[in-house]
């Protein structure tokens, strides 16, 4: 599975960006999608995630309310809508894949096999 991320640039604080993240090679039929990101110096963090069966999404808790994570069966793509960014939501954003995620595992990044190249969103206060 490839994967190709995009969709981000340099906002203000408060405006909106959405990241795509398009399958090459297989589907994504029976995986699960998250996004994870990576601010200079800190840890890879989960975001967000949506099972591609019955669609169930999960949230990191630093982002409920203000991001949502969707797909779009026909263009074999996931998409991230970020609102109200601030500056603290700074980072390169990732996106994977895998088929064996499980509930326990979905915030963990090292159970994703597939990564994107990632995309860099900036958010200026």
């Amino acid at each position: 599975v490839q994967l190709q991320a995009s969709g981000g640039g340099l906002v203000q604080a408060g405006d909106s960006l959405r990241l795509s993240c398009a399958a090459s090679g297989r589907t994504f039929s029976n995986y699960c999608v998250g996004w994870f990101r990576q601010a200079p110096g800190e840890e890879r963090e989960f975001v967000a995630a949506i099972r591609w069966s019955g669609g169930n999404t999960y949230y990191a808790d630093s982002v409920k309310g203000r991001f949502t994570i969707s797909r779009d069966n026909a263009a074999n793509t996931v998409y991230l809508q970020m609102n109200s960014l601030t500056p603290e939501d700074t980072a390169v954003y990732y996106c994977a894949t895998s088929r064996r995620i499980i509930n326990s595992t979905i915030r963990i990044s090292q159970y994703y096999d597939y990564w994107g190249q990632g995309t860099q969103v900036t958010v200026s206060s």
